[in-house]
C-alpha cells in the first residue's frame, strides 16, 4: 500500500460513509463523486468508487448509469497505475471519463495533506 493510499483512505471511506447516511438520492452521488475525487489516483480507492457509483445506480434503476460504471471500473482497474486519469474529474456517467475537472478547494487542501503524509 502505498503512502498517498494510506493517508487518504480515511478522507475517501469517510464520504464512502456519508453516502450510505444520507436518504436523498442525490446527496449519496454527490458523497460517491467527492470520494472518487479523493481516491483517483490510487487504483484500489479508484475503483472502489466506481463500484460504490455502480451499486448505487442499480438501486436507483438508472441502467445508463450503471452501464457507464462499468466501463469505469475497468479503465479505473487498467489505467491508473499508470496515472491515466483526468484529475478532479468526479467519474459519474453524466462527465466524459476523459475530461479533467477543477477540484473543490476542501479537496484538494486533503489531497496535498495526503501527499505531504499528512
Amino acid at each position: 500500500m502505498t503512502s498517498f493510499r494510506r493517508n487518504i483512505e480515511p478522507a475517501v471511506r469517510r464520504e464512502l460513509n456519508a453516502a450510505s447516511l444520507v436518504q436523498a438520492p442525490a446527496a449519496q452521488f454527490r458523497h460517491l463523486e467527492r470520494a472518487h475525487v479523493l481516491g483517483q489516483q490510487s487504483t484500489a480507492l479508484h475503483v472502489l468508487a466506481h463500484l460504490r457509483m455502480a451499486r448505487w445506480a442499480f438501486h436507483q434503476k438508472d441502467m445508463a448509469e450503471l452501464r457507464g460504471q462499468l466501463m469505469r471500473i475497468i479503465g479505473a482497474a487498467t489505467k491508473t497505475v499508470f496515472g491515466w486519469v483526468p484529475t478532479g474529474n468526479t467519474g459519474g456517467a453524466n462527465v466524459s471519463p476523459f475530461k479533467p475537472l477543477p477540484i473543490p478547494d476542501d479537496l484538494a487542501a486533503e489531497i496535498a495533506a495526503a501527499r505531504r503524509g499528512r
